[in-house]
């Protein structure tokens, strides 16, 4: 079974789209781990458009199971991290005029960088996740720079399971990546546009530890209250 982790990122949005204080992330995320999740995620995004700083400190004190900060590599995103020190710590792409993470990150574009970053905060004691497209090369890249988990980008098959596009394809990707990640000493994640449709098949793939799954989760929360909506996820993972 995998475990878990649920993006709290959008019941943020829904309070910034108001500029009030509700509805609460850190109520959110108590009633998430009230529910069985094993984590909650959220991304600190430069722009600020929905977690905001305060959240992720009341959050680092507040959450039982683990913490996953996801942020873009740059300095001051880094320095955020190192004196809060979350759980985990993924690094993903970031363009301000996105509405949610397009793709996995472009390692080959700044190897450097990007091990100077996972080593930074790795030295801390905070294991580094790199966000990445199910792509042998860059799961490759990722072992040689050091990170201690990649989390496989399931846009595409997502999108394909919706669409109708060729999900046997996606799928043979991503259970290839799982397995050439577990091959190469990383430990495994996966998310994107995971829903309760479409997750069962990722959930059953062995190497595959934690499923990062947040805006279903909270669309259907609108329906049915957080809880039920976690629980039903849980289910389906189980």
């Amino acid at each position: 079974m995998s475990y878990l982790c649920v993006n709290i990122d959008h019941i943020a949005t829904l309070r910034e789209a108001r500029g009030e204080e509700e509805p609460d992330p850190i109520e959110a995320a108590r009633l998430v781990e009230k529910a069985g999740a094993q984590g909650i995620t959220v991304h600190l995004r430069e722009d600020r458009r929905h977690i905001q700083d305060r959240d992720v400190v009341t959050l680092r004190k507040t959450v039982k199971t683990k913490l996953n900060l996801e942020m873009a590599a740059t300095n001051e995103m880094i320095k955020i991290a190192l004196r809060i020190k979350p759980d985990q710590v993924t690094l993903v792409p970031e363009k301000r005029q996105e509405l949610t993470t397009e793709g996995g990150l472009n390692l080959k574009s700044s190897p450097a960088r990007f091990e100077k970053a996972i080593d930074s905060i790795q030295r801390k004691g905070i294991p580094v996740s790199l966000f990445i497209t199910p792509d042998p090369k860059t799961i490759e890249l990722s072992a040689r720079l050091g990170a201690t988990f990649i989390e496989l980008h399931t846009g595409q098959y997502s999108q394909s399971f919706r669409l109708g596009g060729n999900v046997k394809r996606e799928f043979a990707s991503l259970v290839f990546g799982a397995k050439l990640g577990t091959n190469l000493g990383l430990k495994v994640h996966a998310g994107h546009g995971l829903t309760y449709q479409n997750v069962t098949p990722i959930a059953a793939l062995p190497e595959i530890e934690d499923l990062n799954i947040g805006h279903n989760i909270v669309a259907r929360a609108s329906m049915v209250g957080l809880e039920k909506a976690v629980s039903e996820m849980l289910v389906l993972l189980k």
